[in-house]
């Protein structure tokens, strides 16, 4: 059976020395997570994750939910009750606002908790993820009266939410949608249609769940532009807070799917419900971009997670599994065999995944503080760059996170050779559910679209050309410092293969579009590696600091030694990928459709 231990050390590293923390205590919320707050946090946040949450993994993998025949949906065996924890223990609400029951710490520490609860078990978590997206999307575009009917009860566990944006004809064009509102003399709208893929969409966890549906007000224009957001409940909500009638929503039925057979993934089916328009009508995209870009951060922490869990139990297998010997001799000369850590090509694997995973978690503490800022500054200036920031990186973190998450997953898989497919060891289900995190909240391929047209050409490039100055600046103040070379060089090299790819996909993708295509998902990489080398490096300066300070650590000597492994064996890819995107689209537009 498989285990997992919380990476303390490394969140612990990471928030205090890397990123220095409490130097945002002039931020809303930071002066609450002090030292000794934060260490309780991230003690407890393992606690729940390795004691209730893993041991259920298994058991949600093998039951899945059940949908009943009056459309109930039951949850796998020990799921309610290790939610009823969750709500209890104010997870939900660690970093929501006071005012709506919240504790207000950083966004930064919850999403380090996240972590935790997501290796520990990917499906049960996403209750939960959902649920904090609904709340976001709810309080920066619902009116008053809807934030103080849904919020609180939502922050406390009490009710759950989900995002209703899938139909069976649409999934990224979300133009197609024909789920249709028609407007009642109360203020209300009657909600018609079929929603498909919606996690959380139905189950016995809360007596509620509050659903955000995308649909089309009848005589809207057509597309995009025509497309607006409602609130609907499960359970129609009285005047006073009081649980009402059933609200016209059912599950149709679950998706029998690869992995996160915990998760309840639904087809839900709207019938006259009632529903009320969140924000303005025809603006729906705007505000469940709100709960999107919340989802996706969420999803790559996913990547992150299962690489993290599937990591942690191939190397202890490594450790202990005996077969053959070492190329340089026995290195177990008392027992018949040596175990296969000793072997350079596991150490290979064992290493791209670790550095990848260190690098990774880096990244999204990073990418966290950013969110902070950006939500509780008042500093417009922070604000903004910190805005350009989180929209750069959204589609790196969620695009590059997933597809490593998953290749790591099958790579930590084949450390246990035959024993990895068998079900018993747990691995083979770690790749199953890293799967679904490419795919959902926006398909990779889409991110890095979504990065090359959209986000790389935001304010004239703004937040890329300041990506490309604080690496380069990092190097520069760096550049005297002999041990750091084996880091800048290679880091400075990459960035400057960004560069490059960069200006080409300026000079080449306007004109043709179908370069930027047929680029995108390698420079989406490509700035994802660049982005792993700065964090590798910022992580390797601290070590090296504290070392030299006298605190040599087996923790820091290994950062050291990842780091290294990372910048000689990971970082040189940028090269392939530049070289990739510079042979344009030609290639791969030639052959006609038909020849596929």
């Amino acid at each position: 059976m498989p285990s997992y231990k919380a990476p303390l050390d490394d969140v612990r590293f990471l928030l205090t020395d890397v990123f220095q923390i409490d130097r945002y205590n002039n931020l809303p919320g930071f002066s609450d997570a002090s030292p000794d707050v934060r260490e309780a946090i991230l003690a407890e946040a393992a606690k729940l994750s390795e004691e209730v949450l893993q041991p259920l993994n298994r058991v949600g993998d093998l039951e899945g939910c059940t949908r009943h025949d009056d459309g109930r949906v039951t949850t796998p065996k020990g799921f309610k009750e290790a939610f009823k924890q969750l709500a209890e223990g104010g997870w939900l609400g660690l970093s929501m606002p006071e005012e709506y029951g919240g504790q207000g710490l950083p966004v930064t520490l919850s999403q380090t908790t996240s972590e935790f609860q997501m290796s520990a078990n990917m499906a049960f978590s996403m209750y939960g993820g959902l649920t904090q997206g609904a709340i976001a999307a709810l309080l920066v575009h619902g009116k008053p009266e809807q934030k103080k009917m849904f919020v609180p009860k939502m922050v406390a566990g009490q009710w759950t939410g989900t995002m209703n944006l899938t139909e069976p004809q649409c999934g990224t064009d979300l133009g197609l949608l024909r789920t249709k509102a028609v407007k009642q003399a109360d203020g209300s709208y009657r909600i018609t249609g079929t929603k498909i893929f919606i996690s959380g969409g139905e189950h016995d966890l809360t007596e509620n769940i509050i659903h955000l549906v995308l649909a089309r007000i009848e005589g809207a224009p057509a597309g995009i532009k025509g497309v607006s957001l409602f609130v609907v409940p499960k359970v129609l909500v009285n005047p006073d807070g009081s649980l009402g009638p059933m609200n016209g929503v059912s599950c149709g039925s679950i998706e029998h799917k690869m992995g996160i057979h915990g998760n309840s993934t639904c087809v839900i089916n709207f019938d006259g419900a009632t529903g009320w328009l969140i924000g303005e009508e025809n603006k729906g995209m705007q505000a469940m971009f709100v709960m999107m870009n919340e989802a996706r951060l969420g999803v790559a922490v996913q990547g992150l997670a299962q690489s993290e869990v599937a990591y942690q139990n191939a190397a202890a297998y490594a450790r202990d599994r005996l077969q053959g010997r070492s190329l340089s001799g026995p290195k177990a000369p008392d027992k018949p065999a040596d175990p296969i850590i000793v072997h350079p090509d596991v150490r290979r694997t064992l290493l791209t995944i670790r550095a990848f995973n260190e690098a990774a978690r880096a990244m999204v503490v990073w990418t966290s503080l950013k969110s902070d800022v950006a939500h509780r500054s008042d500093n417009q200036k922070d604000r903004e760059a910190a805005d350009d920031h989180m929209g750069l990186m959204t589609p790196v973190l969620k695009g590059v996170l997933t597809d490593f998450g998953f290749s790591n997953a099958v790579l930590a898989q084949q450390v246990f050779g035959g024993h990895g497919y068998i079900a018993e060891w747990g691995m083979e289900q770690f790749v199953r559910d890293a799967r679904i995190a490419m795919i959902y909240e926006g398909a990779n391929g889409i991110q890095a679209l979504d990065l090359v047209g959209r986000k790389l050409p935001r304010g004239g490039g703004r937040a890329a050309m300041a990506f490309f100055a604080e690496v380069a600046a990092f190097a520069k103040d760096h550049g005297a410092d002999e041990a750091m070379q084996p880091f800048l060089t290679p880091l400075s090299t990459a960035l400057g293969h960004l560069q490059q790819a960069t200006m080409w996909l300026m000079q080449n993708g306007l004109a043709k579009p179908d370069n930027a295509g047929a680029g995108a998902t390698d420079y989406m990489h490509l700035f994802g590696l660049v982005s792993f080398g700065y964090m590798w490096a910022r992580m390797v300066k601290v070590a090296q600091d504290k070392i030299a300070g006298g605190e040599s650590t087996p923790y820091l000597t290994s950062k050291l030694v990842t780091g290294r492994f990372f910048m000689e064996r990971m970082l040189p890819a940028t090269a392939l990928h530049l070289a990739r995107i510079q042979t344009g689209s030609d290639t791969t537009m030639e052959l006609p459709a038909e020849a596929f």
